[in-house]
């Protein structure tokens, strides 16, 4: 049966900020399509969840949200009920056997079968209409896909199953989409991808990611351009005097360097070393002292004894990065890493990544503590009573830093930069008043 026009769509978005951005075009198409998109599940007959795949316990999640979805379709609350994403297109065949309401599986490159689905084929070829992506974040920042899929190779990860081979777009669709969200008012825009570092070495022979920034850079309006997923292994060096001497470019470097052991990292086939990890810090403090470093890290990875646990542990304390993310190891089918086996106890790598995360409060505390006394541009992303909530050029949304700041200006609202004073700070937040 298919769906009425005047039904009301809900999507739920699950897992990273690509899948945000798939969410918020497929949520234009359905509006451009003549749906109504609407945020409360309660009012919605029609309900899309977009998945996650990557790892174990984001698809034990995942698989949660699901079942109670099949429960409200089995009271009826539900008309129909259609899974899309990541874990679609690593698990499909699994899915469509343990969840047999759900009316409609597609993965990750075909979420347009979604409107052909609901339309039927004659109503989809004759009006289907792409539509102006919708935006799920605040109005004043977006997040930038630049492209899609990975060429790398690690161990753990599962992404280039389901994304598929790097596949850059091309730099003059990327810069006609940003003229167009800054038309729309975005201040600030977050350059996503699966490994950023080797943007437009598919279609263009070389990577050309500071040539895309130049272009984004001289866009009117935007005023923050922010880097996210900066693949180690290859990041060009000439990056680095680039975000320096360019204000709109973000002093913020997300680099996920995941171990420091020559041995892990081999496991792991990152394609770099201890050696490469060091000097690649390094220069980039060299050539821009003011920049903020973020990375994440995988302990108990197969093999990862105390020895290289304590090398970690001691880089970490030695370089001071700013902010870092701590994951367990998940052993994931399709991975090279699978017949490695998982050896370490889900304990030993509970207390592994405490330990790490520990020992980065203290060092967030003592860099946060620094900054009391100092004037900060801050970008207010919500309002809640007479506090203000904004983050720094150093500072991802989700992810990162707070500022909290006493709302005593009545002109100041979401969506402006403004300077504060930072009065005090925590771990991981600061508190000030606007000058």
């Amino acid at each position: 049966m298919q769906a009425n026009q005047k039904d009301k769509v809900t999507i739920l978005t699950l897992g990273c900020a690509k899948n945000v951005v798939d969410s918020e075009n497929l949520i234009g198409k359905f509006v451009a399509n003549g749906y109504q998109v609407v945020e409360n599940l309660k009012e919605a007959s029609v309900c899309v969840v977009n998945t996650c795949g990557f790892i174990k316990p984001a698809i034990e999640e995942n698989l949660s949200v699901l079942l109670e979805l099949v429960n409200l379709k089995l009271k009826g609350k539900i008309k129909k009920l259609i899974v899309s994403g990541c874990m679609v297109q690593r698990f499909q065949k699994e899915l469509k056997e343990e969840f047999p309401e759900v009316d409609f599986f597609v993965g990750v490159e075909k979420q347009d079968e979604i409107i052909r689905f609901l339309k039927g084929d004659d109503g989809y070829l004759k009006n289907h209409l792409l539509g102006e992506r919708y935006l799920l974040t605040p109005k004043h920042y977006a997040y930038l896909k630049i492209s899609e899929g990975c060429n790398r190779e690690c161990s753990f990860c599962a992404i280039p199953s389901i994304r598929g081979k790097l596949r850059s777009r091309p730099i003059e669709s990327i810069v006609q989409e940003a003229s167009n969200l800054a038309k729309r008012g975005v201040k600030e825009l977050i350059v996503i991808s699966q490994d950023t570092s080797s943007y437009g070495l598919d279609i263009y022979g070389k990577v050309k990611l500071i040539e895309l920034l130049e272009k984004l850079t001289i866009i009117d309006g935007i005023r923050w351009i922010r880097l996210m997923y900066l693949y180690p292994a290859g990041l060009p060096e000439q990056l680095f005097d680039f975000v320096a001497n360019n204000e709109k470019i973000c002093n913020y470097f997300d680099i996920p360097i995941q171990h420091i052991s020559d041995k892990v990292l081999k496991l792991m086939r990152r394609g770099t070393s201890e050696k490469y990890i060091r000097n690649l810090i390094e220069k980039i403090r060299l050539k821009n002292p003011a920049a903020v470093i973020r990375s994440t890290f995988i302990v108990g990875f197969p093999n990862e004894n105390e020895e290289d646990f304590v090398n970690l542990l001691n880089f970490v304390e030695e370089f001071q990065l700013d902010r870092i993310g701590v994951f367990t190891y998940s052993r994931e089918d399709g991975t090279s890493a699978f017949t490695l086996g998982d050896p370490i106890p889900e304990e030993e790598k509970t207390r592994r990544r405490d330990v790490l995360m520990e020992l980065q409060r203290k060092i967030s505390l003592r860099k946060n503590k620094e900054k009391i006394g100092s004037n900060l541009l801050v970008l207010v992303d919500q309002q809640k009573g007479n506090t203000l909530l904004g983050r720094t050029e150093f500072d991802a949304p989700e992810v990162d830093n707070l500022v909290y700041i006493s709302r005593q200006n009545t002109y100041v609202g979401v969506g402006d930069f403004v300077k504060v004073e930072i009065k005090r700070a925590k771990e991981y937040d600061l508190y000030g008043v606007v000058l």
